[in-house]
Parts: C-alpha cells; sequence; structure tokens
C-alpha cells in the first residue's frame, strides 16, 4: 500500500515540477558568487539506439558530431565569460566516446576554463580500448562508467546490443582488463527488464561480485511514454509489483563488499561516481537536450541539435524553455535529492533557507518517518532500510518525469 502511495504522489508531484515554459526568454545570470557546482555535458550521438532509453540522442552522423562538439566547445566559453567556475564535470549521452579527439579536445578546454579536479564520464563497452582508454586517462579523466545493463546474452540480443557491444563474456574480459586504470570503475546495470528472470539477475551478480568492480550503480528500469511501446515490443511489458524483491536481492549479494553511495549505488571507494544531483546543489548542463539547475532556475537547452549548432555559432546562448522553482520547491528537490545519497543535514538546510525550511518540510519529514522511511537523530536524517527502497521509487518517478519532458521537446522539434 505504502509503495503505491508514495508512486502515486511522486508522480503527480513530478509531472508538475517539470512542466517548463517555452519562449519565456530563460537566461543564465552571472556565476561570480563562489557556489561550487558541476559542469555536465551532453554528447548525444550513439552508434546504435536503445530501446529504453529516452535522453536526447540520435545516430552517429561524423560531420554533424564534429560540428557538434565545435559548438560545445564555445558553449564553454559562454560559462566561462559568465564568470562561473566549476569543481566536476559528468560528460554523459548518447555516448561521449563516438568521437575520442573531440572529446579530449573538449575536455582539455574545459579543465583549461575551470578548476575541474575531478571528471566522469560514460561510455560503452566496445569503446573500451587501449587507445580510448590512454585518451580519456590524458584528458583527465578519473572516473569511467560502462552502460552495461545485463550480463545475460539473450537479453542483450533483444535490447538489440548483443552485436553492437559484445558477448556477455567478452565485455566482462574488457572490464577486467582495465580495472585499475581509473580511480573508479563504474558498471552501469538495470533490473526490472521485463523478460528478465530471478535467474538472470543473479548471473549478473555473480559476474560483477566475481569481477570485484570497484562500483555498482543498479537503476531499476525507467520507462517514459516515448519507451513504453517499444519495450513492450522488444522485451514485454513491465512489471513493478516485482520491483521491490528484485532491488532486496540486490542489495543482499553486493552488501556484503560494497556499502552505498546513493539507494541505487554501490561503491568499495572513498571517490565514488555517484549522481551529479547529488554531489552538487547547482550543476550547468551544456550541450543539446541538456538540462541544469543554477540559482534556483531549472533550464533546457535546445534538443533541436542543428538549432543548437546554429545559436551557438551565431554567439546566443541555445536555451529553450525554464522553470523558476519557489521556496518550497526548491527545499523539496533537496529533500529528495540529498536524501537519495542517504543523509541529509538540517542544520545546513536551514543555514540556506532560514525560517522558512520548518513551514516547507516539516510535513515531509513527518510523513516519511511515519512510513518508516527515516531515522532521524537531531538533525542528522538518514534512510532506513525501508526508505532506502522508497527513494527508489521516488527517484524512478522523477527521472520518468523527466523523461517525459523530454519526450515533450522532441515532439516539438519534430512537429
Amino acid at each position: 500500500m505504502i509503495r503505491s502511495i508514495i508512486t502515486h504522489r511522486a508522480k503527480r508531484e513530478f509531472a508538475r515540477v517539470t512542466r517548463f515554459t517555452e519562449g519565456a526568454n530563460p537566461r543564465i545570470g552571472s556565476g561570480n558568487d563562489g557556489s561550487a557546482r558541476l559542469l555536465y555535458l551532453h554528447i548525444p550521438f550513439c552508434e546504435r539506439l536503445c530501446p529504453y532509453c529516452s535522453f536526447n540522442r540520435i545516430l552517429l552522423d561524423v560531420p554533424l558530431c564534429r560540428r557538434y562538439f565545435q559548438a560545445l566547445r564555445r558553449e564553454i566559453g559562454f560559462y566561462k565569460d559568465r564568470g562561473f567556475d566549476f569543481q566536476s564535470a559528468y560528460v554523459g549521452g548518447g555516448t561521449p566516446t563516438v568521437l575520442i579527439d573531440e572529446m579530449e579536445e573538449t575536455l582539455a578546454l574545459a579543465r583549461q576554463c575551470f578548476s575541474i579536479a575531478e571528471i566522469s564520464l560514460e561510455t560503452n563497452p566496445n569503446h573500451l580500448t587501449a587507445a580510448n582508454i590512454a585518451a580519456l586517462k590524458r584528458a583527465g579523466v578519473n572516473r569511467l562508467s560502462v552502460g552495461i545493463q545485463t550480463f545475460d546474452d539473450d537479453l542483450l540480443r533483444q535490447m538489440e546490443r548483443y552485436e553492437q557491444y559484445g558477448s556477455a563474456a567478452a565485455i566482462a574480459g574488457r572490464l577486467r582488463e582495465i580495472l585499475g586504470e581509473f580511480q573508479t570503475l563504474n558498471a552501469d546495470m538495470i533490473f526490472n527488464f521485463p523478460s528478465q528472470t530471478r535467474t538472470m539477475l543473479e548471473k549478473d551478480l555473480d559476474v560483477l561480485t566475481g569481477l570485484a568492480i570497484d562500483q555498482i550503480t543498479y537503476y531499476p528500469l525507467m520507462v517514459s511514454d516515448s519507451t513504453r511501446k517499444r519495450i513492450r515490443e522488444v522485451l514485454g511489458t513491465v512489471r513493478y509489483g516485482r520491483e521491490a524483491n528484485l532491488y532486496q536481492r540486490i542489495v543482499k549479494r553486493l552488501e556484503p563488499s560494497y556499502r552505498f553511495s546513493s539507494a541505487w549505488c554501490f561503491s568499495k571507494e572513498a571517490a565514488p561516481i555517484d549522481e551529479y544531483i547529488v554531489q552538487y546543489d547547482e550543476y550547468a548542463g551544456l550541450g543539446s537536450g541538456s538540462i541544469g539547475y543554477l540559482q534556483g532556475t531549472c533550464y533546457a537547452n535546445t534538443f533541436d541539435i542543428p538549432e543548437y549548432i546554429a545559436r551557438i555559432e551565431g554567439g546566443k546562448m541555445p536555451l529553450m524553455a525554464s522553470r523558476d522553482f519557489t521556496i518550497a520547491d526548491r527545499i523539496r528537490y533537496d529533500f529528495l535529492m540529498k536524501l537519495f545519497g542517504l543523509h541529509l543535514n538540517l542544520d545546513t538546510l536551514q543555514i540556506k533557507y532560514g525560517k522558512r525550511l520548518n513551514r516547507h518540510l516539516l510535513p515531509y519529514l513527518l510523513i516519511f518517518f511515519l512510513a518508516g522511511s527515516l531515522r532521524i537523530d537531531g538533525s542528522d536524517v538518514s534512510l532506513t532500510k525501508r526508505g532506502r527502497y522508497h527513494w527508489v521509487i521516488m527517484m524512478r518517478e522523477f527521472f520518468i518525469a523527466v523523461n517525459n519532458f523530454r519526450d515533450y521537446c522532441r515532439g516539438r522539434v519534430s512537429s
């Protein structure tokens, strides 16, 4: 019952906060306030489009991709000119390593412009070549996340990943070869595929624990409006009723050797690749279809890649939509994201929001405390064992809402 209530309320709330305003002339202000921020770079090109993915991505077009990287580097300059500084960078996609020379040049510029000490980057198994690894290390990447999803060959075939990215054995071999090359090597996994059985999940966990990989991120399958039909055609109908049992099995298998760094991230290292929305209160989103959150405003860049390039080449910011969060929205956002990282400090939030904090936060603290989700010790709030799965539900619904917003934006582009 409680899971159904959380799902329903989270779905409704996140649908509300992801209604952005188009044509309102969104702007990025000055960054000269000394706040710690993260730089997110989006690379929307892939060699193959996976049926479950709702991120802004297209099939690789090399000439267009090179123009895109050139525009992205100019956009980096726009943020430098506005006085922004960033301590970390996260590069997602798409597949950021489709043109490794462009990626290396872009990261070199970012490090030149900003105080970036840590770089996390996503890639696919077929890009784990010696040349690519050397380029990423030269570029300063110290945290590499590899999109694996599963080690089951039949499921990889159903997802149309087997031919492009290799067999489960080949993928495991590539991971084994590069262990130790980066500060953190993360395996991106997905659970609750419609055709995934308990036996298949156990096999995935056997491979992961056998590799003793630095970090494992285990997302539940997130089905947006645009992917629901395709997933049903390729994999079957998603059954959320079994999600909790699968999650608890993952926890039971990984908890002896790993520690939680978020509700769905398990790490051996002191410096995990956490979700950037947990580590930083604010982040700038650069690239086509990228979403950022700065100074209480959530904004999105245009999803039209040629338009993105044209705006940048014309010296304009590529913004298409934004939403100014109210104080209540900001407090609820911090509540969600900080507890996704397992802990929240009320004193820190009190300094940030003052007297307004209690009015907007206390009802949520009470509700989730009574639901058995939270442990409260003075000013420290943390998730209970039950609460970790409740936050998996809420983050699943949060990202589905964001994916539905992406669907909407892509629909506006195609129309």
